[in-house]
This record gives structure tokens, sequence and C-alpha cells, in this order.
């Protein structure tokens, strides 16, 4: 079971962030999903509208899965993201500058569909690059 929640979790991350195709995420995750993130909590089908606004604010957006560790019925995932801030992001224009971001997240998986998300994401590092937060 641990190797087929690492496969569901490897499709998410390729097909849906990577490649922005939203119709699978109604076939890889519940309609209840709960994202769990530092500043927020995505709930739902707005998990999507929240692909959909990084894919949008990153449309080069590619994420690499660099470790994956699976028991039961959770898989975490280490990754690094990368991608072009050619959109606004939260409230912040554009700046065309590219970013590297680490993160890790925890998925629950139950009736072979993602339901639950715990997400770590280096937001300070990438506000960093966009120039945003000065580096000290």
């Amino acid at each position: 079971m641990s190797e087929q929640n690492k496969t569901l979790v490897r499709r998410v991350v390729e097909e849906v962030y990577n490649q922005g195709n939203l119709a699978v995420a109604d076939e890889l995750s519940a309609s209840d999903l709960v994202i769990h993130q530092t500043s927020q909590q995505i709930r739902g089908r707005g998990a999507k509208q929240y692909v959909a606004a990084l894919r949008a604010t990153f449309p080069d957006l590619h994420m690499t899965i660099e470790d994956q560790i699976a028991e039961g019925d959770r898989v975490v995932t280490r990754w690094t993201a990368r991608g072009t801030h050619t959109g606004e992001f939260q409230g912040i224009p554009p700046t065309g500058k590219e970013v590297r971001v680490a993160g890790t997240n925890i998925d629950r998986i139950a009736d072979s569909k993602v339901v639950e998300c715990w997400s770590h994401v280096d937001e300070l590092g990438m506000m960093q690059q966009l120039g945003v937060v000065p580096v000290t």
C-alpha cells in the first residue's frame, strides 16, 4: 500500500502541479480535501483554485521530488519547486525573477485519494528571492 500511496502523490506533483492538469485533481484528491499550510488552510476544491493561481503566477512551475517516505496512510515528500514570477502573487507585481523554493508535504491517503495534506514551504526564502524581504 505504501508504494501505491507514493505513486498517487507523485501523480499529483507531476500531473496537477507540473502539467497543470486540474481535471485529474478530482480523481486524485477527495472532494473534502484539507491542505494545512503555515499561512492558510485550503479546503475542498479550493485546492484546484490554489494550483491554478500558482500556475498563473509561475507558468513554468516545476516541482521535483527529492525524497519520499511512506508508512501506513501517510506519504512524506521533500520537494523543490522552481518557477519564474510573471504574474501577480499575494499582491506582489510580477518581478520576472526565477525562484527556487524547498518544501515538505505530509499527505494522508484514504480510499486511494489524498484527503489531507500538511505543507511546509520556505515562504521567507521565496519572498527574499522576489526582493520583497531583504536578505540579512
